[in-house]
């Protein structure tokens, strides 16, 4: 019961910091998500058990690039782009979401956030970002301005960390 109690309140902290960030504009110095009839160009990138293919990608400021995703491997993975500080800290969210039966390891889980005793709903619905289950195709279409240092990965528990991420370089 003593255990019960913080467990509980962790959980109604993460819910509540997920619907905090939800409400938020998502803004980032290195560009905005794009309708993919604005892209310029289509890249393949193949994610697989624990790879990316291609493992690096050019792009050129200002160019609109939509990304065709397709998971060729066994397990649930991620396309996300941002520098190594924002996938550290996403990493840390996809965890909390994993340890909530929110993902598996091979999709999403369903998680009855009501009965916590509040409507917040955790989701995965940054515009930089896409889940791919295994067997699926996905998009991703985004504006690229001027940037250094970055990358994309997939940020689901340990997949970074085994090499499942590639250099992203803004020209």
């Amino acid at each position: 019961m003593a255990l019960r109690t913080p467990l509980l309140l962790a959980g109604c902290l993460l819910v509540a910091s997920f619907a905090a960030m939800a409400d938020s504009a998502h803004t980032y110095a290195f560009g905005h998500a794009a309708p993919a009839a604005q892209a310029t160009r289509t890249v393949e990138v193949t994610l697989q058990d624990i790879s990316f293919s291609p493992k690096s990608l050019d792009v050129k400021a200002g160019e609109t690039v939509r990304f065709v995703l397709v998971n060729k491997g066994q397990l649930l993975h991620e396309f996300n782009l941002g520098d190594a500080a924002m996938h550290a800290e996403h990493q840390k969210e996809m965890l909390q979401m994993q340890a909530s039966g929110m993902l598996t390891a091979t999709g999403m889980g369903k998680m009855d956030h009501s009965a916590m005793g509040h409507g917040a709903m955790m989701k995965h619905d940054d515009p930089n970002s896409v889940l791919v289950e295994p067997g699926k195709t996905a998009e991703l279409t985004w504006t690229f301005t001027q940037s250094t240092g970055l990358e994309f990965a997939c940020n689901l528990p340990g997949h970074y960390q085994a090499g499942m991420v590639g250099e992203l370089n803004v020209e």
